[in-house]
């Protein structure tokens, strides 16, 4: 239905389930930080967004999906990071140290937040397949931003694009994963590390076949 056609009742509606949606999943990913994802009960959820158990359940099928509503928050994120980076020419480098501190901002510091999503990922329900899906498109946008970069002569043009996309996904969410087990300071330092090294064999030849050492993170 053209937007003009559509009536301003059905245009608030829209507008309030938008932020009832969105105030559920704030409310809970606020208590995942406080209380633990297995501590956090779907009554405490609802509390916290004063909202009743039917509203939350309108919305999500149980506490396990919210993590996959967190899962397209952060591709949506990642989404327009990638769009903005073709308008700007970003160089890559600069791209990908500014996608870690985007994609590692709260609540992605909260370590019992990132090994819920552990759980999700080797559960046997929807909520699983929900979370291939999305990692899915995650590696289309990190495939597109490699191919992006060998097309601009960032990247050594004789790796497969799709490849070394699934190396950066994996560095990203594997740290993330790693330092939940500590949830320490560390963090940022990891992935600075983590990346400085990949980049440098990733990074074109010179006339000697080897990369040029160039620290990415400083």
């Amino acid at each position: 239905m053209p937007s003009s056609l559509v009536s301003p009742s059905a245009d608030r509606r829209s507008r309030r389930s938008t932020e009832l949606r969105s105030r559920i999943l704030r409310a809970a990913l606020d208590l995942f930080a406080q209380k633990g994802f297995a501590e956090t009960t779907v009554e405490d959820i609802t509390n916290g967004a004063d909202v009743g158990k039917g509203t939350f359940f309108n919305y999500f099928p149980s506490k396990d999906h919210i993590l996959v509503a967190f899962g397209e928050m952060q591709l949506a994120r990642f989404r327009s990071a990638v769009e903005e980076a073709r308008k700007t020419y970003e160089p890559l480098p600069e791209f990908y140290r500014s996608l870690a501190t985007l994609m590692t901002a709260e609540p992605s510091r909260n370590p019992d937040l990132i090994r819920a999503l552990l759980q999700a990922f080797i559960s046997n329900t929807d909520v699983r397949r929900a979370m291939m899906d999305l990692q899915a498109r995650v590696l289309e946008l990190h495939t597109e931003m490699i191919k992006l970069g060998q097309e601009r002569g960032e990247i050594r043009s004789d790796l497969p694009p799709a490849e070394v996309g699934q190396v950066f996904r994996q560095l990203i969410f594997g740290t993330l994963l790693f330092w939940s087990l500590y949830g320490d300071n560390t963090l940022q330092s990891r992935i600075d590390s983590a990346f400085e090294i990949i980049w440098n064999g990733l990074a074109p030849r010179n006339l000697s076949g080897a990369p040029p050492v160039v620290p990415l993170f400083m």
